[in-house]
């Protein structure tokens, strides 16, 4: 589990005119909040953030407030046309806390031939210590046929982690190839002067 430290400063404008000013100076406008302190408002240093943000779950320790806060990104919001960072929701956590976060499902091997594989799942939803979050966790398909269907409980995720997604999801599918359809007539003779010529 990475760790990164950030410089936090104070936020003491508000609204769309500070945020903009706020972001016109390559900083990110952001909340921090949890155990059950009231919400802070921040900016935070743009490149650095979302360097940080590159890393799923990471962890990130906010220099420069009256107190070391150790942060989880909780929402990101980006600009649907540009993708820069527009705001970020931090919660606050603590060493030995335990978080629900989601994790990315990684598929290794082949199943055997003529299976289709068709992954269903790509993220997990789990529970685990804030300090100690699985960056992923990976599923070996490896050797299976034609009407498996695993599911989610299937997973082997690392000791102190717990599954909150329904253990009973579908994992993924392996169903056989779809058989192509016959061409209709006229392609059929299309096809056979083309060869003529």
């Amino acid at each position: 589990m990475s760790e990164v430290r950030i410089a936090a400063e104070p936020r003491t404008e508000f609204g769309k005119g500070a945020s903009r000013r706020a972001r016109r100076a390559g900083k990110v406008p952001a909340v921090l909040y949890g155990h059950g302190t009231e919400p802070r408002h921040l900016n935070l240093p743009g490149h650095d953030l979302m360097l940080a943000l590159k890393t799923p779950n990471v962890l990130i320790r906010l220099d420069g407030l009256d107190k070391d806060n150790l942060a989880l990104p909780k929402s990101v919001q980006r600009d649907a046309i540009k993708g820069f960072l527009e705001h970020v929701d931090l919660l606050v956590v603590s060493k030995g806390e335990k978080v629900e976060v989601e994790i990315n499902v990684t598929l290794t091997g082949e199943v055997k031939a003529p299976g289709v594989l068709n992954q269903e799942l790509v993220t997990v939803t789990v529970e685990a210590e804030a300090t100690h979050i699985p960056e992923g966790v990976e599923f070996s398909v490896e050797g299976l046929e034609v009407g498996a269907n695993p599911t989610a409980s299937e997973l082997k995720l690392p000791e102190g982690t717990t599954l909150v997604t329904d253990p009973d999801s579908l994992l993924l599918t392996v169903s056989a190839p779809r058989v192509e359809e016959e061409p209709a007539e006229g392609e059929e003779s299309t096809e056979g002067e083309s060869a003529a010529e």
